[in-house]
Parts: structure tokens; C-alpha cells; sequence
């Protein structure tokens, strides 16, 4: 029996459907679809060579089992920025997006046909040269001329594609029609039976699983689909209909079938979080990866790529000296988890001259008024200070340092711990800030657990304060 590959498009529908996704997200959602073991989990294409090389290097490091597919453009300049940032994912692959409908290579790429081809060409072997999987993508081919469509995928099977897919962009196609467009390739393209052929469908008609189901009685060997509505094939309709059907005509969903329910259930409210534009709290992971555990002997390599996981990006000093505190608190304590690696980065790495300074705040809160919160800073001495309401005193203290500071970073983590107990027990707090893609920690000590948290805060803001300023 055949098995179908499924390829997961929810990230790279993310932003352009109707929801967003945080960075902790994205890395979460990764984690559920390879658990799901999906065939491949498409990111979008590399436009910030900083921010979204990081997030290919963070989603290929935490998937085990999935191919991770990245889009080219249609240059060589494309081709290496993403190789760089996918090169360590165990199962890596290269998409080669092209328009072939005579309205987009006219007005999206401003290519005649010919020049196309040559572009198709060039770009699938540069990606063949350096990534044994390589994908071409057919953008709008139920609207393209059936002769240019040949020759394209043509080109892209000669120059080294190992899965072509065909795209109904437009989603106008009844499944009887899709049926009759793909035997019509197959027969213009016989060089398709030594390659993988794939679809892409859009659910304009509301059609989009039933042209799947029909690509895949007609041969289709993957289909693309989203665990969350997105406009394309729904993932968990299209595999329980293969699981119900597929013994008709011989196919079976690649999926884990008993999981399917309870991660796609995962999946809907880590896309579904409320967020509101007035907080900083902006991630629906709903809970941490508990798996991280090391002991003193682990070695500096395995304690730093833990930390790499956890989605820090050390220097070699900086990787030193987390390394020489974790070997302390290892030896006291026996196992170091992720809350622990954690508060040792905020603690050991990129420790900064302070820019902002915390000067006083006051807090008001109560159960018949909402948060507000009054704080006073200075940066390089020069006296700032801001107000803000909030849905609690956090998230109001919060608020008015991105009010202060005039930016709002993602917030990609909030840690509360206990230090010491009693009556006046010292608290810890963990902030994690995400700006350019990067990570940055800060920690902060009281025994008022607000002001540890605003600490920890401006502790997370001085750093990344002073690698803008050093750039």
C-alpha cells in the first residue's frame, strides 16, 4: 500500500491567514507536527537573513523525524543564505517557488517564458549541488499553458528535482477537473514516474480535500495541507479520509493516526491564543519542554547545545562562563533541567554595563480597580519614566517599559521561582526577550516578586540595549 506524504504548510500560512504565530511558537507548532511525524514542515522563505536564519537553524534543531523545507528564490544568493541556515537539519530540503501562469511570471517576476525556464534550470541545480532534496514548486499551473508547464517541470526533473508539485492556486478546479489536469501532465511529462508528484490545492470552492483525495487516486504521491484552517487541505480531514477510504485505491495517510486528534487539538489553540494588543504576554506554548536534564557529567559541547535548544546563541566567553556555573549548581544539586539552564544564562552570559537603570516604581492593584503601574528609570542618567494599565501589575509594569523604551520586544518567557521560604522569602524571576531573532535572558532578585520581575526585565533590556549600541 502506498503511503502518502502529508506536508505541513501552517507555519508558512502563518501571518498571511487570519492568525500569528510568536518565535517560541513557531518552534513549538515544529515540535507537534514532527511528533505527528508529518513528511515535511514548510518554513517561509528567508526575507531577514538574521531573524529567519535563526528560526530555520531553531525549527531544524528541534526536529527529529520531519524534513524541514525552505523556499528559494530564484537566485544564487537565495540558494546559499538558506543552505547556511538549513545545512545541520537532519533531513533538509530546498523549494524551488515558481510562477508558470503567464499573468504571474509577467507581473510577479517580471520574466518572459523563456527566461523562466532558464531561472527554473539554474536555481534547481544550484540546490541540487549543495541539498540531495529538492523540491520544485508549480505556483498557479492550473492556470498556465499546458505546453509551458511541461517544459518547466521538465526542466526541473533534468536539472535534479526529486519532487515536483503542481499548485490550483486559484482553488477553481472541481476534483473531476484536477483528476483530468494531472493525467493530462503525466502524459506530457512521462519523466514525472521517476520523481515524487505532489499537489498543492486552495480551498476557494471549499473543494480543496476533495481534489487531494482525487490527485491522490490519480497518482499523487504528496499532498501539502495545514493541521490549522488556512485556506488548503485540511490535515487531519485528509488523513482520516485515507484512513476510512485509502484501501479503495491503495494509499494510507504517512500520520500518526492515534495521535492525530489530541496534537491537531494542540495545534488549533497554540494558533487560536487570544492576545491582546495591549500585553507583552504574547506566546501560547502551554507548557515547557521538561525533557532537558544534565549532570555534572556532562561535558561543556552537550551543556551548550542544550542551551542552543533552549534557543540561546552564546559566544565562545559567554558559553565559558555558563558552562563554569553550571558546573557548580550540577555539583550541588545532582540534575539541571531547562527552568535551571535558564536562570544560569540570565545570571553567567552577556553580563553588560547596565544602560537603564531602575529608579522607583509604584504599583496599584486590587480586585474593584484595574493594574496600574508608575516607573521611573534613567538611561544613561538621563531621568525617564512611564504609566501604564495592565490586566495585573506584571503585565502593567511590563507595558510601561515598552512605553519607556519605545519598542515592544517579544516576550518569549516569564519564569517565577523561589529562592529562599517564610514570610519573606526571596523571589527569582526569569524574563526572556526575543529581538532580531535572537534571545536574551535577565534575572531578577526581591523580595517583592514584582520588582524582581521589572529586575529581570531591564536586566534582559540592558542587553540587548548594548549590543545595538556596539554593532
Amino acid at each position: 500500500m502506498r503511503t502518502i506524504a502529508i506536508s505541513d504548510v501552517t507555519m508558512k500560512k502563518a501571518g498571511s491567514a487570519d492568525f500569528t504565530l510568536s518565535f517560541r511558537e513557531k518552534i513549538e507548532l515544529s515540535k507537534l507536527l514532527d511528533k505527528l511525524e508529518v513528511s515535511a514542515i514548510e518554513l517561509h522563505p528567508i526575507r531577514s537573513e538574521k531573524i529567519d536564519s535563526l528560526l530555520v537553524k531553531s525549527v531544524a534543531a528541534a526536529v527529529k523525524t520531519s524534513v524541514v523545507a525552505v523556499p528559494v528564490a530564484l537566485d544564487a544568493e537565495s540558494v546559499r543564505t538558506t543552505w547556511n541556515a538549513l545545512r545541520e537539519a537532519r533531513s533538509p530540503r530546498l523549494q524551488v517557488e515558481a510562477p508558470v501562469s503567464p499573468v504571474q511570471m509577467e507581473y510577479l517576476c517580471r520574466k518572459k517564458p523563456e527566461a523562466m525556464l532558464a531561472a527554473i534550470r539554474e536555481t534547481v541545480a544550484a540546490c541540487r549541488a549543495v541539498c540531495r532534496d529538492v523540491e520544485f514548486v508549480a505556483d498557479d499551473a492550473t492556470r498556465s499553458d499546458a505546453a509551458f508547464l511541461c517544459d518547466a517541470v521538465r526542466a526541473a526533473i533534468e536539472a535534479g528535482a526529486q519532487t515536483v508539485t503542481v499548485c490550483d492556486t486559484a482553488g477553481s478546479m472541481l476534483p473531476d477537473e484536477f483528476s483530468a489536469f494531472l493525467e493530462a501532465l503525466r502524459a506530457g511529462v512521462p519523466e514525472l514516474d521517476g520523481v515524487r508528484l505532489g499537489v498543492s490545492c486552495s480551498d476557494e470552492l471549499s473543494m480543496a480535500d476533495s481534489c487531494a483525495v482525487a490527485a491522490v487516486r490519480c497518482g499523487a504521491a504528496e499532498v501539502k495541507a495545514a493541521a490549522y484552517p488556512c485556506g488548503v487541505v485540511s490535515l487531519p480531514n485528509l488523513a482520516r479520509i485515507l484512513d476510512a477510504k485509502g484501501s479503495a485505491f491503495d494509499a494510507r495517510a504517512g500520520v500518526r493516526m492515534v495521535q492525530i486528534s489530541r496534537i491537531t487539538r494542540q495545534i488549533v489553540w497554540l494558533c487560536q491564543t487570544n492576545r491582546s494588543k495591549n500585553s507583552p504576554f504574547d506566546n501560547g506554548v502551554q507548557e515547557a519542554d521538561g525533557s532537558l536534564s544534565l549532570t555534572s557529567a556532562d561535558g561543556m559541547p552537550a551543556v551548550l547545545d542544550a542551551a542552543r535548544r533552549l534557543g540561546y546563541d552564546l559566544s565562545e566567553e559567554d558559553g565559558a562562563k555558563v558552562y563554569e556555573a553550571f558546573q557548580r549548581i550540577a555539583a550541588h544539586k545532582g540534575s539541571v533541567g531547562s527552568k535551571e539552564l535558564d536562570a544560569i544564562v540570565a545570571a553567567a552570559a552577556l553580563q553588560v554595563p547596565p544602560a537603564y537603570k531602575l529608579q522607583s516604581y509604584v504599583i496599584n492593584a486590587g480586585n474593584t480597580i484595574g493594574a496600574t503601574a508608575h516607573l521611573k528609570l534613567t538611561k544613561h542618567d538621563k531621568p525617564l519614566e512611564g504609566v501604564s494599565v495592565g490586566d495585573g501589575p506584571i503585565d502593567a509594569s511590563f507595558l510601561a517599559l515598552d512605553g519607556i523604551v519605545g519598542c515592544h520586544y517579544e516576550l518569549d518567557d516569564f519564569q517565577i521561582q523561589a529562592v529562599t521560604e517564610g514570610r519573606e522569602a526571596m523571589g527569582q524571576t526569569v524574563v526572556k526577550l526575543r529581538s532580531n531573532g535572537k534571545l536574551y535572558s535577565g534575572r531578577g532578585i526581591s523580595t517583592d516578586i514584582i520588582g524582581a520581575s521589572i529586575l529581570a526585565y531591564v536586566n534582559a533590556l540592558n542587553k540587548i540595549v548594548y549590543e545595538e549600541e556596539t554593532v
